[in-house]
């Protein structure tokens, strides 16, 4: 599992990417094809083309992070394939990486208390 500081976004390049393409390629990638700041409190997330693979890419602050996971089996659930980014939430990121459908899960409405007991 990975864990989410509060205020980092979570974004998934739609599009498959060429998976040979290390740290630094993909730091262009997210400079000129997506047209974000590689270096800001942003996740980066990307797919290859068969769907069982993924990679993310983070700036920690003191150097760029580089995951990379392989499903055994089955497929990561993606969005769409299109041009551009979607924005996940941290709960929806975790289940992408733990293989589980992650569009499935809803935040829950909480009710804002009006009187303290």
């Amino acid at each position: 599992m990975i864990a989410v500081a509060a205020g980092v976004k979570v974004l998934v390049a739609t599009k498959p990417v060429d998976f040979r393409k290390g740290a630094d390629g993909l730091v262009a990638l997210v400079r000129e094809a997506l047209g974000h700041d590689p270096f800001s409190e942003t996740i980066f997330i990307f797919r290859s083309k068969r769907a069982d693979r993924l990679k993310i890419l983070a700036w920690d602050g003191s150097g760029l992070v580089l995951f990379w996971k392989r499903l055994e089996h089955g497929a990561f659930r993606w969005p769409p394939v299109s041009d551009g980014v979607m924005r996940l939430t941290a709960p929806q990121l975790a289940a992408l990486v733990d293989g589980m459908d992650w569009s499935r899960l809803q935040a829950r409405d909480v009710a804002r208390p009006t009187a303290t007991s």
